[in-house]
């Protein structure tokens, strides 16, 4: 198999009221799926990582003003598009629900478990 870009989806603002050490956690625990993937012979993807430096060129600065909500959704949408597959991590999660219903209508394979991902062969 070749190696796949995958995205990893899961909770970034959900339950967290705002707190930012909360979205921090939630921000971590997808980010520490990007070795697990990586040693699979992949590589990942959080949408976060390119919709803030958009965000920021637009002139946002934080995760409530208009700014952050009219990219954010858009550019992980988009990067679904140049994804092979998405990576769902547990927890409850509008935006990550959504994500993985375009990847379905895209016909993106969703995985819900590491072992799920296929060993891709050396580059």
């Amino acid at each position: 198999m070749k190696a796949m870009l995958i995205l990893v989806s899961g909770p970034y603002l959900s339950d967290t009221d705002g707190d930012p050490d909360k979205i921090a956690k939630n921000l971590a625990a997808m980010e520490a799926m990007a070795l697990p993937i990586f040693e699979r012979g992949h590589l990942a993807l959080v949408g976060e990582w390119l919709a803030w430096p958009v965000i920021r060129a637009a002139g946002g600065s934080n995760h409530h003003d208009a700014v952050f909500k009219q990219y954010q959704y858009p550019v992980a949408h988009r990067l679904l598009s140049r994804c092979d597959a998405v990576y769902r991590i547990p927890g409850a999660s509008n935006g990550a629900d959504l994500e993985c219903a375009k990847a379905r209508e895209m016909g993106l394979p969703i995985f819900t478990a590491l072992d799920q991902i296929p060993l891709a062969s050396a580059p």
